[in-house]
């Protein structure tokens, strides 16, 4: 075949490694000591190999380790000579510390932050989302208070809370709380610049936080609980494009609780809005006194963009089937997840060509360990097999059509 820029001289898997600084995976290992009672198995070594399980979707440690070993003498160029053993790797999720992997995410996504926001979705730099999703366990190996269900039976799982910002479109905090645990603590380790704008759902009502956030001139729009106690201050008059877009009212509260130990009573801003396409009635409530209320609801809808980011990581990544039964494991595992996920959208956003997430996932994982361009061939696959097709000679021996490539 002619000379062609759609194969390099590393696998996909050595490309992608290729993102991640390699020397600052091995000084954060050796900060935190992390590589202390490891002689082959370090932590950059236990990286390329959770990664090589999560873009493969592996469902048992068995897979990891029997493909990696067929695929050994592709993994040379990044420094790995041995394979590990099942026992080596179980061992190694167990120990190490999850926090070196959430390290390496973090300077993952410092690294190449630039390069993820998407100017053609139009999303305001300054907005963030905050939100939670449980992955169901199949043993309760995180814990906390709960009464359980009526019948006595306990299903175990981890809580991911989240925080985006909306125009990266990927995490850039996350924290892991036993499933049943609340949801309020997490806005407690939330810490945003003036200005900026978090959107999160009624699940995070904390008055405290609240007013927290305005003091630091932080702007929320959240949902309003049924059973808050408040006053109104003042009704504001709607205009007719706000009528137009379906609010129904726009008002001041004074808004607070009677069990609340610093007595906070907030002033805040109340929305309700009429959605014509789910016929529903949303009421919505927010710090911010100067934007439109329509203006309030459409910020609101924004949170669906961390919907899909739950959806995303779930459906493109192994996260029913885990390497261990600890909690170190299931956490290095979401991380590893996570990386992967950051890795794809960093690909992605490169591309000239537009993939859409599921499909570009599937083309790294069906060539993995092949060697073909990563940014290349997705720009152009099919210009590949037209070269392929053009190279093609067809020799007929006794009757039979037999191909070769020139």
């Amino acid at each position: 075949m002619s000379k062609s820029t759609f194969f390099t001289g590393q696998p996909v898997l050595n490309q992608l490694l290729g993102l991640i600084d390699r020397n600052n995976v091995r000084s954060l290992a050796r900060r935190g000591d992390h590589d202390r009672y490891y002689r082959y198995f370090d932590t950059y070594t236990h990286l390329v190999t959770m990664l090589y399980f999560v873009f493969n979707r592996c469902t048992s440690s068995r897979e990891v380790i029997s493909g990696m070993k067929a695929s050994l003498h592709k993994l040379y160029h990044i420094g790995i000579s041995k394979c590990p053993a099942r026992s080596t790797l179980c061992d190694a999720n167990a120990q190490r510390s999850f926090e070196v992997f959430a390290r390496i995410y973090d300077n993952l996504y410092r690294r190449h932050k630039q390069l993820l926001p998407d100017s053609r979705l139009k999303i305001d730099p300054k907005l963030f989302i905050a939100d939670s999703s449980t992955i169901t366990l199949f043993q309760q190996i995180l814990k906390a208070p709960s009464p359980g269900k009526a019948n006595g039976k306990r299903k175990g799982g981890i809580k991911v809370h989240t925080l985006i910002k909306a125009a990266d479109d990927v995490p850039l905090k996350i924290s892991f709380t036993a499933a049943s645990a609340n949801d309020m603590p997490f806005l407690k380790e939330i810490k945003l610049e003036p200005g900026s704008f978090i959107v999160f759902d009624k699940g995070y009502v904390d008055y405290s936080e609240y007013q927290r956030m305005t003091n630091e001139g932080v702007f929320f729009v959240t949902r309003q609980k049924k059973d808050a106690k408040y006053s109104t201050m003042r009704l504001n008059e709607l205009s007719e494009q706000s009528k137009v877009h379906g609010v129904i009212e726009d008002k001041l509260l004074l808004q607070g609780t009677r069990t609340q130990k610093e007595g906070i009573q907030l002033e805040t801003r109340l929305v309700t809005f009429f959605d014509k396409e789910t016929e529903r009635t949303f009421e919505f409530l927010t710090n911010n006194f100067s934007l439109p209320p329509e203006a309030i609801a459409d910020l609101y809808k924004k949170r669906w963009l961390i919907e899909i980011l739950f959806k995303r990581v779930k459906q493109n990544f192994p996260l029913k089937y885990f390497l261990g039964d600890n909690e170190n494991a299931i956490k290095i595992q979401i991380w590893c997840a996570f990386i992967a996920d950051l890795l794809i959208k960093i690909v992605q956003v490169q591309l000239k060509r537009q993939w859409s997430f599921s499909n570009l996932s599937s083309i790294i994982r069906l060539h993995l360990m092949s060697y073909i361009h990563l940014f290349n061939f997705p720009n152009d696959p099919e210009k590949l097999s037209v070269m392929q097709t053009n190279n093609t000679r067809q020799l007929k021996l006794g009757g039979l059509d037999i191909s070769f490539k020139t």
